[in-house]
């Protein structure tokens, strides 16, 4: 059928008129922070020769969109405070309000930049109660990553104040680090926090910034063909898709009644001490379906009411059931398990928590020191120890339903994905400075992030056009478990990287090796993280020159005799031994001219250590918290900032 004429001359001047109305990015939008003192830069897009107008602070700035489509206002200084209004106008107009003045900081990197308050409440439960910062706001940006073009909008985000449960949303590092700043200098602050989970920090550099880096410049440039990707994500489906639909094979939910249900009566079921993983625990070998079970006996008074419970962290996947119902999931190993009991679910007398446990890959189980227990009321009930196990289901490898042949191309891994997709977006919006959490992704092959931490500062700095962009990082903390003779260390070396970073110009490092957790990529103590990081900002930034801002980093060795004399920087009023756990310094190492490492006796000397062995007599080396996790290293300055590890023996 045909549409008369009118009707189409109708639809296509609304298509016009529709193209034509000023559009402005999702930066630029109601409650928004600007950056004080420094010139800035308002866009947006309209149809091409748009004349815009943009009136604020009783004054107005008029522009025409370019051929682009593209257009740009220049505001002059303003110095911190607001709230203020700002109209833009063309065919259409659009009405912002509530925007302040202050310090923009752009806060990235990996997972740990991404970990929320929501996430750390139970270990700072007084900084999220009755939280009221409206001048702390924060710009979340949500994941996307594109290796085959540069973006120049993000996804649909918000400005968010520091107020109530919003508070929540908040990236836990960087909020901390946001009020020691607002409360030291009482200045409304904007967070923007472009981080993502997992991947290696050449992803979040541009084209321009890995042309010193041909292998990630190669990769970069064959994921901008958009048929090469499909091609990778076609051959990765296809062996799901050619298969025949999983038929369920876990024995405890194909049982009637079902494993978790409170009409089952267990047989066969074999004792299991929970924390811990199965491998540990006469399970060898296998990935699967495990099934776990404990029953707990509950006073009167407790019946029907509200609970929480808490079963630390799980390797991999997991359903918990309270007398027969289903209270949480979680599909991954990271996030603590804190389920909310509803009301009505526990009972007088004896209650029955099952557990199902899927894992595919490692070790699976119940990761050691973290909290299991079941919170009702005031009344704490530990559910550590004893519990019974039984196998639900065996994956078999190559077996129908289980493996599988990969997955699509996970683009955030690719060079320039998502500098692309959310940080090219950004670089016409001005900060004060870049907050940097990342390094993870990359120890698997660390020798090259000392050239690639360099390579994304100096990059973004162009990209945003200030060289001189203070830039901040924090090195890795303590991970995995301790060692307990001197070793070689992945995680060391890229420690090692990061600390020879700090020959980028206008740079600080904070230090984290006392802030991690054996058993969690995702430690916990982003209070410690965030207020270091402000520490050194306080210095870079903001210019207290006298502040004491870092531990104590490397600067120099000497042999003298059968001994190593060690010089450092940032020694501020002294160096000291922390003596939380141990009375003497720790963690050293010496060798001589073979390189094998002993422990070494170690003693602060005149603002010096001294590093010697008995057993070695022509020492040529040392080396200071090099593993994967020196917990308990103990070299401090006086005001409590925790020394660099390090090697002289590169």
């Amino acid at each position: 059928m045909r549409l008369p004429a009118a009707i189409l001359s109708f639809c296509l001047l609304s298509c016009i008129q529709l193209y034509s109305q000023v559009k402005l990015p999702q930066l630029i939008s109601n409650g928004m922070v600007l950056q004080r003192d420094t010139d800035l830069t308002l866009w947006g897009w309209a149809s091409v020769g748009e004349k815009i107008t943009v009136q604020f602070n009783s004054r107005s700035y008029h522009t025409t969109t370019g051929n682009d489509g593209k257009w740009k206002v220049l505001l002059p200084k303003m110095k911190a405070g607001g709230p203020y209004t700002m109209d833009i106008s063309a065919s259409n107009e659009i009405h912002l309000d509530n925007i302040l003045f202050g310090d923009v900081w752009l806060c990235s990197g990996q997972s740990n930049m991404v970990v929320n308050m929501e996430r750390v409440k139970e270990k700072y439960p007084t900084d999220v109660a009755d939280v009221n910062y409206p001048e702390i706001r924060n710009f979340f940006i949500s994941t996307v990553a594109d290796a085959t073009k540069v973006h120049e909008d993000l996804p649909p985000c918000k400005w968010q104040p520091a107020v109530g449960k919003n508070i929540l949303e908040f990236g836990a590092g960087s909020y901390f680090f946001a009020r020691q700043i607002y409360l030291k200098y009482h200045i409304p602050i904007g967070i923007i926090n472009s981080s993502v989970g997992g991947p290696p920090i050449e992803a979040w550099i541009s084209a321009e910034g890995l042309k010193e880096f041909p292998d990630h410049l190669k990769s970069a440039e064959r994921y901008k063909d958009t048929g090469f990707i499909n091609s990778l994500t076609r051959r990765a489906v296809a062996p799901v898709m050619n298969r025949p639909p999983r038929i369920e094979t876990d024995k405890g939910l194909t049982a009637t009644p079902k494993w978790f249900d409170t009409a089952y009566t267990p047989k066969g079921w074999r004792n299991y001490i929970i924390p811990g993983f199965w491998a540990d625990q006469g399970i060898k070998g296998l990935n699967g379906v495990v099934w776990f079970r404990k029953e707990i006996n509950l006073p009167a008074t407790l019946a029907g009411s509200a609970a929480k419970i808490f079963m630390g962290r799980i390797v991999d996947a997991d359903q918990v059931y309270v007398n027969g119902v289903q209270v949480g999931n979680i599909t991954y190993q990271y996030p603590p398990r804190r389920y909310e009991i509803k009301p009505g679910i526990l009972k007088s007398g004896k209650n029955t928590i099952v557990v199902r446990v899927t894992n595919t890959a490692g070790k699976g189980g119940f990761v050691p020191d973290k909290p299991y227990f079941l919170l009702a009321g005031e009344q704490k009930f530990d559910l550590k120890g004893e519990w019974q196990y039984k196998v639900g289901d065996v994956f078999i490898p190559g077996r129908f339903g289980n493996g599988g042949g990969g997955g699509p191309v996970s683009q955030q891994n690719i060079p320039t994905a998502l500098y692309n997709a959310m940080i090219a977006p950004l670089i016409n919006y001005t900060v004060k400075g870049i907050l940097w959490y990342q390094g993870e992704g990359n120890t698997a092959r660390p020798e090259e992030y000392v050239k690639l931490l360099p390579a994304l500062a100096y990059d973004w700095r162009n990209k945003f056009n200030d060289p001189h962009l203070p830039f901040i990082y924090v090195q890795l903390p303590n991970f995995m478990e301790m060692q307990y003779v001197p070793s070689e260390s992945q995680w060391a070396v890229l420690r090692e990287g990061q600390l020879l970073s700090l020959t980028i110009p206008n740079s600080a490092m904070v230090v984290a090796i006392d802030l991690g957790e054996w058993n969690d990529l995702h430690p916990l103590n982003k209070k410690g993280v965030g207020e270091r990081l402000a520490l050194a900002a306080r210095k870079l930034a903001y210019k207290e020159n006298d502040l004491v801002s870092s531990g104590p980093l490397y600067e120099s060795a000497k042999i003298e005799g059968n001994k190593i004399r060690i010089s450092f920087t940032s020694t501020g009023s002294g160096l000291m031994v922390k003596t939380d756990n141990e009375d003497e310094l720790i963690y050293f190492a010496i060798a001589g001219a073979d390189k094998k490492f002993v422990w070494a006796k170690a003693v602060i000397e005149n603002n010096t250590v001294v590093v010697w062995s008995d057993d070695i007599q022509q020492p040529m080396y040392v080396r200071y918290a090099w593993a994967d996790n020196p917990d308990g290293a103990n070299l401090y300055n006086k005001e409590g900032l925790p020394a660099s590890p390090f090697r002289t023996d590169k």
